[in-house]
């Protein structure tokens, strides 16, 4: 079989009724969900399948409720034995590729990701910080707008999602400024987001400086498979170094497409986007559409996804349609 990697999505792939599928057909995931519901406190899982969506959208509910259907899913493809050889995640998403690995456990995760969320949304007052995405743009014209729009304040590329996306984060008017400067370069669009928080740069060094503290006290294994991680897409074998790439990526850009190539040079052929949505797939389309990518969140997609599997990884005729 050709060199299989499991891929996890991050914040903006969350919507209401999410791992509800998987819970009905897969004792299992229905499992996962009580987990995350005794070691948060309250039920996830009914905000994950009744929302309401304003409330599912708060980041610190938002972090742990992807990354319980995340692992949802996971648990249902070991248990039809389908296993990666390496993993990775974006941004959020590296916690649940951490504990598809065994580096960390659900519960220290899924508690550690709703600290997260609240800590990303303090270091910011609401309405000073700002995130953009670039589109049609070459990563070195983008950071270059970025350094130029700055004028004194935080404006720098945060997410290196795809050649062709590259989402920007920092002080308000200076995303704005770059926003703008990007359109004027040649960028095909420049799209302010609706954020509640401009991640992945300088301003979340507060939320980084709590983050550590708790991970500090948290059990780490080495991982019992790679784990590519965002902050340099180098792919990490002990519980040092994984710890130390969870800390640095809050401040830290979200290096996808060396992601990507990294696991790509070492061989992987097909990819799994395990959660919800489709986001990281449409990523792998951008980046090497010679690649495979299907994703599993729910019974439907996951028959869907061992059929292709079972068919090396070339798609079956009803994925074409």
């Amino acid at each position: 079989m050709q060199k299989l990697a499991f891929i996890f999505p991050g914040q903006g792939s969350q919507s209401v009724g999410m791992g509800k599928d998987l819970v009905d057909n897969f004792p299992v995931a229905r499992a996962t969900f009580e987990e995350a519901d005794a070691a948060l406190g309250y039920k996830i899982s009914d905000l994950c399948f009744n929302g309401p969506e304003e409330k599912l959208k708060l980041t610190e509910i938002t972090q742990p409720a992807i990354l319980t259907v995340s692992v949802a899913s996971y648990r249902v493809l070991q248990e039809k034995g389908v296993a990666p050889a390496m993993v990775a995640g974006h941004s959020l998403g590296e916690y649940s590729a951490h504990v598809a690995a065994g580096t960390i456990s659900f519960a220290d995760a899924v508690r550690t990701v709703r600290s997260r969320g609240r800590y990303m949304q303090e270091a910011v007052p609401v309405g000073v910080g700002a995130m953009a995405a670039i589109l049609g743009m070459a990563p070195d014209a983008v950071a270059a707008v970025c350094n130029e729009a700055a004028q004194g304040e935080v404006c720098q590329p945060a997410n290196i999602n795809s050649p062709e996306q590259i989402v920007i984060s920092g002080s308000k008017g200076a995303v704005e400024r770059a926003a703008e400067l990007a359109k004027e370069r040649g960028a095909k669009r420049a799209i302010m987001l609706q954020v509640s928080a401009p991640f992945h740069c300088a301003l979340m060094h507060p939320a980084e400086e709590r983050l550590a503290a708790d991970l500090e006290k948290l059990a780490f294994n080495d991982p019992r498979v790679p784990v590519v991680t965002n902050i340099d897409g180098v792919a990490k074998d002990s519980a040092t170094a994984s710890r130390d790439a969870l800390i640095r990526q809050v401040t830290g850009a979200v290096q996808w497409v060396r992601c990507m190539q990294t696991m790509i040079a070492a061989g992987v052929e097909n990819f799994v986007e395990v959660g919800p949505g489709k986001v990281l797939c449409g990523l792998v389309r951008q980046i090497d559409r010679s690649k495979s990518c299907v994703n599993v969140e729910d019974d439907a997609s996951l028959l869907k996804c061992l059929e292709k599997l079972a068919n090396g990884g070339r798609p079956t005729a009803d994925s074409l349609l």
